[in-house]
């Protein structure tokens, strides 16, 4: 399954445009990560409840107690009728999962068009994702990467992990190159039991590379998300004038002039991204395509209803399987 970000649920109910969400200029500027993921998180949930799709999980495989706090809504009426005994219907996104989070740490990262550069967005997108599934119960793991391994933390849920996973997010990009295959080669080594992997990158990089790592993941088992980060000006090449430009990666200077580029360049980004999506419709991979002027809480939701749907296509399969 391959898909973008569209609106999200917002505040007012139905669905909101990016004006009624945090813009990411704004949550830049709150210093600390783990805040900066506190109030996408906290922000994401209260729209959420006051919007239609507050019920969009609405499939659960199992039943748990009800304890003190827990949303009556989602008591079984007719099983407390049978047994006299109060359960609460757990849902598919409460299941708990072991995630990898994979991110691009290169110098491309490093660019930034207005004041909010790739790498800031990715690293925040990261923490959020980390926060939400850490309140969940989950085990999050994180690995950073440029042209070689940076950091790795295993995939734990235990206090204090989710403070370091933040501080390792803080570090600033460096490094010279992409190398995509590099940390998809390792996580492998290192992740035998089946997981979630998320990938945030740019992906400037070349798919048949990425494609080959990626189906090892998949024929592994995992559920993998790919999240592709870019600037505005990548996505329509809105430069002002032609002057020269120096490549972050290779330090090679390029001189470009915008109005006779701009077509060539948005008919190669396009390929990419047509193939990049091919690649994730075979492997079964969610592919989502960020601005870095999009808000985060787009990004959550898509994350949590392509898990759902992901879900629902898992079960249908067992069902089959059996039958």
């Amino acid at each position: 399954m391959a898909q973008t970000a569209s609106p999200a649920p917002g505040a007012s109910g139905g669905t909101a445009t990016a004006a009624h969400l945090i813009h990411p200029q704004t949550l830049i500027s709150i210093r600390n990560l783990e805040l900066r993921a506190k109030v996408v998180v906290e922000g994401f949930w209260a729209g959420l409840h006051k919007s239609p799709y507050h019920g969009f999980s609405v499939e659960f495989t199992e039943y748990r107690q009800y304890t003190p706090g827990d949303d009556t809504r989602y008591l079984d009426w007719k099983l407390l009728g049978r047994s006299d005994r109060y359960y609460i219907k757990k849902f598919e996104d409460e299941t708990n999962v072991r995630c990898h989070l994979l991110v691009d740490n290169s110098r491309s990262m490093d660019y930034g068009s207005g004041p909010v550069r790739k790498t800031d967005y990715a690293n925040t997108l990261a923490a959020t994702l980390a926060y939400f599934l850490y309140l969940q119960g989950d085990a999050v793991g994180l690995l950073t990467f440029h042209d070689d391994i940076r950091d790795y933390l295993p995939a734990r849920h235990k206090t204090g992990h989710l403070r370091h996973l933040m501080l390792a997010l803080e570090q600033p990009a460096g490094g010279a190159g992409t190398d995509l295959a590099r940390p998809l080669e390792r996580i492998t080594e290192l992740v035998r039991k089946r997981g979630m992997m998320v990938l945030i990158t740019d992906l400037l990089a070349p798919i048949e590379t990425l494609e080959a790592h990626l189906a090892l993941l998949a024929a592994a088992g995992h559920e993998i998300f790919l999240f592709q980060i870019l600037d505005p000006a990548e996505i329509d090449l809105s430069l002002d004038q032609a002057a020269l430009y120096r490549d972050v990666e290779t330090g090679r200077d390029l001189y470009v002039d915008p109005q006779q580029a701009r077509r060539a360049y948005q008919e190669r980004l396009a390929a990419h991204e047509t193939s990049v999506r091919e690649t994730c419709r075979k492997l079964d991979i969610t592919f989502l395509r960020l601005s870095t002027q999009d808000p985060l809480e787009l990004a959550l939701f898509h994350f949590l209803r392509a898990r759902t749907q992901q879900g629902r296509r898992v079960r249908r399969a067992g069902m089959t399987r059996r039958a």
